[in-house]
Order: structure tokens, then sequence, then C-alpha cells
């Protein structure tokens, strides 16, 4: 990347993957961002989740990857709804709220999964995530689509002081012998993963982007001129 250059987006990182493995990127809000041919399935697809973030630095901290699952507000409210989980009482109900969430995305993955008559193998699916820093480091890592350990996590609202008392906040946690899931639901509805790398399935070298080369014209115009040479002015 040329210092003072914006980095490439989560679309471009979607966009690489599929191009590389061969595959196609949805291009949309589908729940596997790029679809991978299974040559010995015709017709069957092996999805990929890629997730893009500036955590790298965070990740070398703590041990764990930042993963956003989702931002669905509205879903991950009428899910809790179903057991009469609301908005004015769900700081009573951790448990519950935590674990309806991963149901929901659970429920989500599976739709578009063989069993559900769709055309991805989520066995060979992933969530593939690019980490990177300021400093223009980046990293890959892969893990299983399905979540690691709800089995053995403590859903709790971390107390927060309001006017001076102490009380449940608005983010739901997950915890193992760490955080793993975190849920804003009142604020966006994100709902982030913080897996360990060591329960990475794969992860690369740390990488740099090679810069782009200072004489060479790049960016929207550049991209019109091309795809559009009988068109644009010169």
């Amino acid at each position: 990347m040329t210092p003072g250059k914006k980095p490439p987006g989560w679309r471009d990182f979607e966009r690489t993957i599929a191009l590389v493995l061969g595959g196609v990127a949805s291009e949309s809000k589908a729940i596997m961002d790029v679809r991978l041919p299974n040559p010995a399935r015709p017709g069957v697809f092996y999805g990929v989740s890629c997730k893009m973030r500036r955590e790298l630095d965070r990740v070398r901290r703590t041990g764990r990857v930042t993963i956003e699952l989702s931002n669905a507000a509205r879903a991950f409210w009428n899910r809790p709804g179903d057991a009469d989980i609301t908005l004015s009482n769900h700081r009573h109900y951790a448990p519950q709220v935590g674990n309806a969430l991963l149901d929901l995305v659970g429920e989500w993955q599976a739709s578009v999964g063989i069993a559900a008559n769709g055309d991805v193998d989520l066995a060979g699916s992933c969530y593939l995530t690019l980490m990177w820093n300021r400093a223009g480091e980046y990293q890959l890592y892969q893990f299983p689509i399905n979540l690691f350990g709800r089995e053995s996590i403590t859903w709790y609202y971390p107390l927060v002081r309001r006017h001076g008392v102490l009380q449940p906040g608005s983010a739901v946690c997950g915890n193992d012998d760490g955080r793993i899931f975190e849920c804003y639901g009142q604020s966006g509805g994100q709902l982030k993963y913080y897996p360990k790398v060591s329960n990475a399935v794969w992860q690369s070298e740390v990488f740099r982007l090679e810069p782009l080369p200072p004489d060479t014209r790049h960016g929207l115009i550049a991209k019109a001129e091309t795809y559009y040479p009988d068109l644009w002015p010169g």
C-alpha cells in the first residue's frame, strides 16, 4: 500500500479471495460472502464468510481475533422476543439472550446448508478474517463456521456506573476463560466473536501489500477510462 493512500476495503477482500481461490463473491449481504466450488460434488459449494478488522495490534495483546458476526439489530431483538424477553427486561436474562443470539446465527447458516436443500457444505465452510493495523501489516486467520465452546460460556451483563449506582450495562457478554462474545443490542446490534488464535485452523504469516508504483494511474477515474475507453473523454 502506498503511504497516504486508502487501504483496501472489505469488498476488495471478498473479491480477492474469490479470484485467488476460483470462487464467486456474492456482492451482497448473503450469508456466505464467497462460494467456492466443491470439485468432488458438482453444484455444491464451500462458503467463506470474510471479515476484515483493523485489530491486529489487539490480537497480539490478547491472543484473540475479532470477528463481527452480524449487526442485524432488528433480527436479534425479534429472536429473544420469542421468549418474552424485551428491551425493558433483557438484563435479567443474560443466558437466554446470549444463547438465542447464537442460535439465530446458526439458523442463518443452516438455511443455506445442504440439509435445508441449500447448496453450501457447512462442514467445509469457514470464517476467513483479515486483521491489519495502521502500520500496514496484515494477517489472515481461518476458523470453522461453527462457534467455539458455547457449552462452557458464562453469559452476563457487565456492571456500569450510572448516577453513582452500579447496574447492568446494555451489552450482553459471554466468557469462557476470557471474553469470547459481546453483543451491543441497543446500539446497532453488533455481535462480536473473539476466538483464540490457538483455535485457528490456519493462519498466514504477517505480510504487507505491495506499494502501488508512483507513476501508475489508479482509482475510480482510471477504472472508468479502462472500462469505457470509447465513452470516456481522453
